[in-house]
């Protein structure tokens, strides 16, 4: 099977792994929205980074490096399995004692008995690592997909059920509970790796010495990732933390079906081809334009619709979100290009230089959230929208250099779509504008019309001016 074919079919099935569980997330909380009050959603919301951090911490980035190992046996994946498990449960008994005193820094009590349940999510999903690294290495993208969506429906229907019965904030912490047991129980079921009673010192430290820069780089990312949160959970009432939290969630939807999904494949076939810069660099080009030209409007147009889609998904009661989700899907449109041009770092084994970068970001990033802090949430957010565009600046420029793609290239492949997709996007906002001092049009109307008018311009603007994505995407998906 040639590596064309398994990215072409790993990107398709990858993609549907992550709509079909986005989708089936975004009904589960549009349901959970409407039973549950945004301060409910903003306890558990409180606790993103702690549980974040855990995760980095118990993986120590030790399933990357085994990704990229081309040759990798049982020794390495039993060693790095245990690791993971003992890693789990230090973490967990941090977290359990240190549950009283999150609680105080909220000035929540109710969340040192979730932190310690919640926490138990570290113990689940260090059971099945390895399971699902394989499969990624692998490229079983449709594997992953057929264990992944039962798990999050399940978790999502005893999520609604609990929910309505008044369990309030517990509702959210079972449904993680229960997605996380089947999606072991189901990666145990249909993987035939099984762990031996193996723990090889020199398989380790090869490991760790890759791995261990990867996690402290993946600590910064997470911290600053839910830096947002803290503040604004231990400065502002939880109601805020919970309309955040839910515009956070929104316009990561499009992010983590596209990026995400094909990000996934990216880094084992990136893998493959490390030796070959000039393929490496092609690849890349292309994977950076398609993904860029799918994501720019995707998220523009969310950002369009964002009062009658808030208001019809969630109801009225979580208008206050709309201007947080506007702008972070503005900040969202060029998140997926940093991890690519980070990617490019990691399968050349340059993961010195990449915690170097992240260091050098996140000490500049906090130093600017300290500045803003004065401002509010919204000046929170379009500082987080500034750092996106310095971020990618300084991905690329690194990165760029290793297979010869510098910024000023880049620019010229990406700026074309970044122009077509916000022009058309403020072209519907005014005549969206008009339409509401002319006519009555409900929710329903104004989002099938800004979608039918944006969504056919962008397309058939891009077609006649050949813009290289869409003709990439005929040839590589649809094969004309």
């Amino acid at each position: 099977m040639s590596l064309t074919y398994k990215a072409r079919s790993g990107i398709i099935w990858s993609i549907g792994q992550q709509f079909g569980v986005k989708f089936i997330n975004l009904f589960v909380t549009v349901i959970l929205a409407r039973l549950l009050s945004p301060a409910e959603f903003g306890l558990i919301a409180m606790l993103s980074i702690f549980i974040a951090v855990g995760n980095s911490l118990m993986d120590s980035g030790l399933t990357s490096s085994l990704i990229r190992t081309r040759t990798a046996g049982q020794k390495d994946f039993s060693t790095i399995f245990f690791f993971n498990l003992f890693g789990s449960i230090i973490v967990y008994v941090v977290l359990f004692f240190a549950a009283p005193l999150i609680a105080g820094f909220y000035r929540q009590p109710t969340l040192t008995n979730i932190v310690r349940v919640y926490g138990l999510t570290f113990l689940i999903n260090a059971f099945f690592s390895i399971q699902s690294t394989l499969l990624t290495k692998e490229m079983k993208f449709k594997l992953q997909t057929v264990i992944q969506i039962p798990a999050v429906i399940l978790g999502g229907c005893l999520g609604i059920y609990l929910a309505k019965n008044g369990y309030g904030t517990w509702s959210l912490v079972w449904m993680s509970l229960l997605s996380a047991s089947v999606s072991t129980v189901l990666h145990w079921f249909y993987s035939d790796w099984r762990p031996r009673l193996i723990f090889n010192k020199k398989s380790f430290r090869k490991h760790f010495h890759f791995g261990y820069k990867m996690t402290l780089s993946g600590l910064l990312d997470t911290i600053y990732q839910n830096l947002y949160t803290v503040i604004i959970g231990r400065f502002y009432a939880a109601a805020q933390l919970g309309f955040y939290a839910r515009a956070d969630s929104l316009s990561q939807l499009p992010i983590g079906i596209i990026s995400t999904a094909i990000n996934k494949v990216t880094y084992p076939m990136f893998s493959n081809i490390s030796n070959d810069d000039v393929k490496l660099k092609m690849v890349y080009r292309r994977l950076m334009q398609q993904v860029l030209f799918w994501n720019a409007p995707i998220l523009v147009f969310l950002a369009l619709i964002a009062q009658p889609l808030i208001s019809l998904l969630l109801t009225d009661k979580w208008l206050p979100s709309v201007p947080y989700f506007q702008i972070l899907c503005i900040a969202g449109i060029l998140y997926p290009l940093h991890a690519y041009n980070l990617n490019i770092l990691k399968v050349k084994g340059h993961s010195g230089q990449f915690l170097k970068l992240e260091i050098i970001k996140k000490v500049l990033s906090v130093i600017g959230i300290i500045c803003v802090i004065p401002f509010g949430i919204m000046g929170l957010l379009y500082y987080q929208l500034f750092f996106t565009l310095f971020a990618y600046y300084i991905n690329s420029i690194y990165s760029g250099k290793l297979i010869n793609y510098p910024i000023k290239e880049q620019l010229h492949d990406i700026v074309p779509i970044l122009l077509l997709s916000s022009l058309l996007g403020i072209a519907c906002y005014y005549l969206d504008a008009w339409c509401l001092t002319h006519y009555h049009i409900n929710n329903i109307l104004r989002i099938a019309g800004i979608s039918i008018i944006y969504g056919s311009f962008y397309l058939g603007i891009s077609s006649s001016i050949k813009l290289a994505a869409l003709l990439d995407f005929k040839q590589l998906i649809l094969k004309q």
